[in-house]
């Protein structure tokens, strides 16, 4: 496996094997080991997988879920340290390009929902293969958005995005833009300029799948 995608399962793992399966993360509800399974689920049943986006499928998704996060910790945390070379998306081929977003988000989602942490300085590398899917996520997200907003990462680059309307601008670090864009406004570092109203509408806006 490539090398972001991989280090930041590590770390993801490592993290979670020090806090134990209780500790809470970003995701509302969610505890280490439920993350963790989702994890599992994504990776080990291609059955499942898809009830993460598809409606109809959430109940069934959700039940296999629930039964892998029974599963001994070590045993949980095991299988999403090491995933199956036929995984769809997390194979040598699909790696770097399914699971380095992913993973640099979940593992923010473990640490931002602790106390005193801070954002990391990450790898140049990191930051720029970050930056490359913040495009498409935020085309996605914000397409709708009623104003004209430009997303620009200092160093990287800018776009423009929006229904059109009055200026706003969201200004941030590539991880801090991609945390923004995947709805965790909360704990994301991103100025936004523009009026109150829209700098509000943008941190409250549902974003994400």
């Amino acid at each position: 496996m490539s090398r972001y995608a991989r280090s930041e399962r590590e770390a993801l793992a490592d993290l979670m094997l020090t806090l134990g399966p209780d500790a809470p993360t970003v995701n509302t509800g969610w505890t280490t080991r439920d993350l963790a399974a989702h994890l599992v689920v994504r990776e080990r049943r291609p059955d499942a997988a898809g009830g993460i986006v598809l409606a109809p499928l959430r109940g069934y998704a959700e039940r296999v879920r629930r039964r892998i996060a029974a599963r001994p910790w070590p045993q949980l945390v095991g299988q999403l340290r090491r995933p199956p070379v036929w995984s769809p998306v997390s194979n040598p081929v699909t790696d770097e390009l399914a699971n380095t977003l992913e993973f640099f988000i979940h593992h923010e989602d473990v640490r931002r929902a602790g106390e005193r942490w801070q954002p990391r300085d990450l790898p140049a590398g990191l930051s720029a293969a970050l930056w490359r899917r913040c495009a498409p996520l935020a085309r996605l997200a914000l397409r709708r958005f009623p104003a004209d907003l430009f997303v620009q990462a200092p160093g990287h680059g800018e776009l423009s995005v929006g229904r059109g309307g009055e200026p706003v601008r969201m200004v941030g670090a590539p991880g801090e833009l991609a945390l923004f864009l995947t709805g965790r406004q909360r704990v994301a570092r991103v100025q936004i300029d523009g009026t109150p109203e829209s700098a509000e509408r943008l941190r409250a806006a549902h974003l994400g799948l």
